[in-house]
């Protein structure tokens, strides 16, 4: 079959192609023979109980610095197409929130991936406390009490933005660290948004492994070793991918959860596991499946649309 499928992302034209996900399944479309058209979400319009965007046919090529051309745009209604990748990065907020309301109104007629009402409901580092038993000790919250509190009972400890993303503004903070005050200040001004505070594990330093599940089940994985000096092993921040293979403990924790994400509608999943410790699942826009392709991994962008045919 040939499908039509819609991308909503950030301008194309600017992504890094050596490691982007979404260039990755776009690309396994194109090999398919289907018809791609490329849109941000500033150009989604809603008028008339319909949804439509200013969509561009695109031509793709895995070459850095000439891998896409765009074609001339058109308005097209949401529901003339059958399949949306909804692919733009964080931030998570209002406006990103809008378009999963957008979207909602055509899914699944046209079938969005993922689920925009359950990526709406669903941000990564408060989903995940639904599986408290198999995270390390968290705490979200902007009471300093309250991470006072955690911190004397946890010690060392890292704390990031509720809705912050590639690892931006992750810190560790020891249990005596003379810097908390100053930082708790310096945040509370410049967000109104709560922190995520967990137990600090010194496992960090042997990999944060990046875990793909596709419809629920386990598909590939990438263990990601932060460079020297760092905490944070996220690729975009100067982490170093690695092959790897699941641990039973892993296993059990893609068991325990992927139930819930196909429940959800949640076909493309990205979760975090730190010495069988999970600390996120990535719903809006995960990576990996280059790394993974690259490190010697199947090819999950194949796996992926092998997935999203058979639902269609």
């Amino acid at each position: 079959m040939t499908l039509k499928i819609a991308v909503q992302m950030d301008p194309i034209q600017k992504i890094n192609i050596k490691g982007d996900s979404t260039f990755a399944l776009m690309l396994e479309a194109q090999a398919r023979g289907h018809e791609i058209l490329f849109y941000t979400p500033d150009s989604l319009a809603m008028t008339g109980g319909s949804i439509y965007a200013s969509m561009q046919p695109c031509e793709l090529r895995d070459e850095v610095g000439n891998h896409v051309t765009l074609k001339e745009a058109s308005r097209i209604n949401l529901t003339d197409v059958d399949v949306i990748l909804l692919r733009q990065d964080p931030p998570f907020d209002m406006a990103y929130i809008t378009t999963t309301h957008f979207l909602e109104r055509v899914h699944p007629k046209t079938l969005v991936v993922n689920n925009p009402a359950h990526v709406r409901n669903a941000p990564e580092k408060v989903f995940v406390t639904e599986f408290a038993h198999l995270m390390p000790p968290t705490l979200i919250t902007r009471d300093r009490a309250e991470i006072e509190a955690f911190r004397r009972q946890e010690g060392d400890v890292v704390m990031k933005p509720l809705y912050g993303n590639g690892g931006e503004a992750i810190f560790k903070v020891s249990a005596k660290d003379p810097n908390f005050s100053s930082m708790f200040e310096m945040f509370s001004k410049m967000s109104r948004e709560p922190w995520v505070i967990q137990r600090f594990l010194p496992e960090v330093a042997l990999g944060d492994k990046r875990i793909i599940l596709i419809d629920g089940k386990f598909a590939g994985a990438i263990n990601r070793v932060p460079s020297e000096g760092e905490i944070r092993a996220n690729m975009v921040r100067g982490g170093a991918a690695e092959t790897t293979q699941l641990t039973k403990r892993e296993h059990e924790i893609c068991e325990a959860i992927g139930p819930a994400l196909k429940e959800r509608g949640l076909i493309f999943v990205g979760i975090d596991v730190i010495a069988g410790n999970l600390t996120e699942i990535n719903v809006t826009s995960p990576t990996g499946i280059r790394a993974i392709k690259h490190a010697g991994g199947p090819d999950l962008a194949v796996i992926f649309w092998d997935c999203i045919e058979a639902k269609v």
